[in-house]
């Protein structure tokens, strides 16, 4: 079965108590200081004394610096914290149904945030973007190293000069030594879950098994059960750096997402910041 097809409808609400808000705190402490994006809430006024072609192009370029995108939204829900902050902001995933479930709740909020179905590693943009993330190890579910260094390449050639590309990934580290091969268990009043985790050393891969139970009749104790299987590879530090400087991309900092230190051996996250440097 597809991942993330049935498993969208109970996404956010297992995922509820993801701090996103924190999330989004960094990444913008990041942009600012790393990148070319600025939010809506800056003033980005095109230069005074020039011709009005002049100030269209200044325009046209403004817009695709401030132009953030992020792969693998899922149900948009980091999405739209950024844009809550004034970014210009644009989310593809590969699973229609997590997009469906996005679209709606930007229109429920009354956000302005373009979706688009697409498989970060055919990313194709009508423009440049002054940023590209990707959060919550979406770069994970890219199992092959030319897969990923064609991905860092895509995400290079869409990026406006010296634009910058942030995101995170789960360290080989995490899969192998920390949730290897367990079992995880949760219980919802209209929904639970079963993760039965493995880890394949050969190719340090993650497999993990979920089954799932939904609610299907809020007055009877009717539950439908379906099932999906996910794929994730652990990658360590100096893979990553690898990877972004055969894309072409310049590595400019790493940084562990849970003390926003320096990575160690110990990381199990960790956050990665590379630049754009020519096409």
């Amino acid at each position: 079965m597809e991942a993330y097809s049935e498993f969208a409808s109970v996404y956010d609400t297992f995922m509820d108590e993801t701090p996103y808000d924190v999330w989004g705190d960094f990444v913008a402490g990041l942009i600012g200081k790393y990148g070319v994006s600025r939010p809506y809430t800056d003033e980005n006024a095109a230069p005074e004394d020039i011709s009005e072609e002049e100030e269209d192009t200044e325009k046209a370029l403004e817009q695709e610096r401030n132009l953030v995108v992020e792969l693998g939204c899922g149900t948009g829900s980091f999405t739209e914290v950024l844009a809550k902050k004034g970014y210009d902001i644009m989310g593809t995933d590969i699973s229609a149904d997590m997009l469906n479930i996005a679209r709606n709740k930007a229109m429920e909020k009354g956000l302005n945030i373009m979706y688009l179905e697409q498989d970060m590693r055919e990313l194709d943009l009508y423009c440049t973007a002054g940023t590209i993330v990707s959060v919550c190890d979406s770069v994970n579910y890219v199992l092959e190293d030319d897969e990923i260094i064609e991905t860092f390449k895509l995400v290079n050639n869409f990026l406006f000069p010296k634009g910058i590309f942030i995101f995170d990934f789960n360290t080989l580290h995490k899969y192998r030594d920390v949730i290897g091969d367990t079992t995880i268990a949760e219980n919802r009043e209209d929904c639970s879950f079963i993760w039965e985790n493995y880890y394949h050393e050969e190719e340090h891969v993650n497999e993990y098994d979920l089954t799932i139970f939904v609610r299907t009749d809020e007055k009877e104790e009717i539950f439908k059960r379906f099932n999906e299987t996910h794929y994730q590879r652990g990658y360590t530090l100096e893979e990553m750096k690898g990877f972004v400087e055969a894309a072409g991309l310049e590595f400019v900092t790493a940084i562990d997402a849970d003390s926003q230190g320096e990575p160690d051996e110990d990381s199990e996250r960790i956050y990665i910041v590379a630049r754009e440097c020519g096409k």
